[in-house]
């Protein structure tokens, strides 16, 4: 039998709501073209809505037991999700020296290049071209200049899944990041098509702190693989309580 190449089970969640997402919905509410962020996208904090999404995550972890909670976390280096990630780690109760937290940048958020901050109107008005362009081709291939399509995103990430089975197989590993990484990586492991993913993204946004997971099934495929176990679970949300987000991400173009 070939050695087992994958994590034991692997969470993929969205980094809890941020002072960006705050920031998109006055900026639409009020037909703005820019998105009054003062800080780089990568500095934006989480909101006080999502510091308590994070903290009701991670009790929802700390009930797992700690044969069922992770052994890793890995997550994007923008300030949300590390803070997203450290909350997690802190409300679940465990040893936090036991379990590494390594920022990885292929887990950064998509890179919106010229479009950054602005919002649907803005970027109709400022770069109508572009915005033609970018109904036509559809965001799986559509690159901004200066930023990245989802292709792109896909491609960092191919190399983040080498890393994850060459580094942390039988592991149990936690990934946070953002709502892009979410469904890319969907779209890596579930083998999925251009035309389903983006059916999926269409359909809903991700929501904040909401958890995909995947478990490793030794009878599955030649060599055993992950198969999906939760998709968007926000019940830890609901739970303690906390409202449940699903705001597009700051400076992310909108949905064709």
């Amino acid at each position: 039998m070939m050695e087992q190449k994958w994590p034991d089970y692997l969470w993929v969640v969205r980094h809890g709501q941020s002072a960006g997402n705050v920031a998109r919905d006055e900026a639409e509410s009020a037909g703005l073209a820019l998105i009054d962020i003062a800080t780089r996208d990568m500095d934006v904090p989480l909101s006080v809505l999502g510091e308590r999404q994070s903290r009701a995550l991670g009790q929802w972890f700390g009930r797992l037991g700690e044969d069922a909670t992770p052994t890793v976390v890995l997550c994007s280096p923008y300030k949300r999700a590390r803070m997203t990630a450290k909350l997690i780690l802190e409300h679940a109760g465990h040893d936090q020296a036991e379990i590494p937290l390594v920022a990885d940048e292929r887990l950064r958020e998509k890179e919106f290049g010229i479009l950054d901050r602005l919002t649907k109107h803005g970027i109709a008005q400022r770069y109508p071209e572009l915005h033609a362009q970018r109904r036509h081709v559809g965001k799986f291939y559509f690159r901004p200049p200066g930023g990245e399509s989802w292709c792109d995103v896909i491609l960092r990430l191919r190399s983040m899944l080498d890393t994850l089975t060459r580094d942390y197989r039988g592991e149990r590993v936690l990934i946070v990041a953002h709502q892009v990484i979410v469904n890319c990586l969907r779209y890596l492991l579930e083998r999925l098509d251009e035309e389903t993913i983006l059916l999926i993204d269409r359909d809903c946004d991700v929501p904040n702190c909401a958890v995909t997971s995947y478990r490793f099934d030794p009878q599955r495929g030649r060599h055993g693989k992950l198969v999906t176990d939760l998709v968007n679970f926000v019940a830890p949300l609901e739970e303690a309580g906390a409202p449940v987000t699903a705001e597009p991400d700051a400076p992310a173009a909108p949905k064709p």
